[in-house]
């Protein structure tokens, strides 16, 4: 018999503790042996919990528990999570999670951890909840050199954008919405600002080659300053607005993007999320589906239990990347828009810009590739009320 434990009985927990239950049969079958739940890691006592005899206050009891093979950290966040992964690790048992904050932060480490021991570091569902993206790019896809990654790696955007394409909302009101549903947190900042995708194309990236960055030195910005006008004036022109993870050309960014309606990312929308990668001989691949929630993410995290239990392939080291390139070269077509006084004067600095229908009472277009150093230079010569990266089909 296998026995397994997991650290957390939140939202995901309870989805893996459920799907442990209720997929035994299959997963043992899998696994060629019963593979049992023995303890759920939990600071409450949880009596009202169909698994409150497996609950266990204190970590050193599944540590010290040579029957336990593989632990699930789904606790989320930096700290105890680092600790409890590094200790686990060390002590020979195999673990799997869903926490991207510390693989971005601290995957050079613990994966350096698990190889020194003879164990794996799994982390399928720290991106993209229940699509399989990571072990794609270390398996399927492994012979290819991957020199492109653009994902929609965060729901809550991805939902918010969506309304304020589909129904004109303003930012505010949809994202108020989203909390009302329950696909945004009290606190959005996280999601909002970039930083949870930031560390989901932190991680992808490092996947692709094995070089994880800092991933507060990746340039992001979130979706608090995207209009609705500009939302409504690129789907006049065909494009939807997307927030793009992207690893393109040596570099990482992550900012709202206009996408043209003829890639198939444009098409993800509401809660949805999908990473478009290009191998150097397979070219493009599009995976798609729910990026988060308990059942999606469990299906990824049980997924990385089965893989370890059986010892699959499919792993990687990270090491520690070098400086990222300067980002001020970093070149894309631009949407400017600006008041309709200063039409004239930024045709004149942009020539080849395509006028496209603008918001009421100014001048919008599509500009040829522009570098960012250019874009912050053209801030200096005329007002630009609106500035978002195109990517290009």
């Amino acid at each position: 018999m296998k026995h397994i434990a997991i650290l957390g009985h939140g939202v995901v927990g309870t989805g893996c503790a459920r799907m442990l239950t209720e997929n035994r049969e299959r997963i043992s079958a899998l696994v060629g042996e019963d593979v049992s739940l023995k303890y759920i890691l939990d600071i409450r006592d949880l009596p009202d919990s169909p698994w409150a005899d497996r609950i266990v206050h204190d970590f050193a009891v599944i540590l010290n528990d040579p029957e336990v093979s593989v632990i699930a950290e789904v606790i989320g966040g930096a700290h105890p999570a680092f600790d409890f992964a590094a200790a686990a690790l060390k002590a020979g048992k195999h673990v799997v999670t869903s926490n991207k904050e510390c693989v971005s932060r601290f995957g050079a480490e613990l994966t350096g951890m698990a190889a020194a021991n003879g164990v794996t570091y799994r982390f399928e569902a720290s991106c993209g909840g229940g699509i399989p993206l990571i072990r794609p790019i270390l398996s399927d896809l492994a012979a290819n050199r991957i020199d492109g990654i653009d994902g929609i790696l965060n729901g809550t955007t991805n939902y918010i954008l969506t309304r304020m394409c589909r129904d004109g909302s303003s930012f505010e009101a949809a994202l108020a919405e989203a909390q009302q549903k329950g696909y945004a947190e009290r606190d959005p900042s996280a999601d909002v600002e970039g930083i949870d995708a930031r560390r989901k194309i932190n991680i992808l990236c490092g996947c692709a080659t094995g070089v994880l960055h800092n991933d507060e030195d990746i340039p992001t910005e979130g979706i608090a300053a995207v209009r609705t006008a500009d939302v409504t004036a690129a789907g006049l022109a065909g494009y939807a607005v997307k927030l793009l993870g992207r690893m393109t050309g040596g570099f990482l960014l992550v900012a709202p993007h206009l996408i043209p309606f003829d890639c198939p990312l444009s098409h993800t929308d509401g809660v949805f999320n999908a990473a478009l990668l290009h191998g150097n001989f397979v070219g493009d691949v599009m995976l798609y589906g729910r990026g988060a929630g308990a059942d999606a993410t469990a299906s990824a995290v049980v997924g990385d239990m089965v893989a370890a239990l059986r010892g699959d392939s499919g792993c990687v080291t990270f090491a520690h990347g070098a400086a990222l390139p300067d980002f001020g070269a970093f070149t894309c077509p631009r949407y400017l828009s600006v008041g309709a006084e200063d039409a004239a004067a930024l045709l004149a600095l942009v020539p080849g810009a395509k006028t496209i229908e603008p918001p009421v009472g100014e001048f919008a277009c599509i500009t040829p590739p522009l570098s960012e150093d250019a874009v912050r230079v053209l801030r200096q010569k005329v007002s630009l009320r609106a500035a978002l990266r195109v990517r290009e089909a």
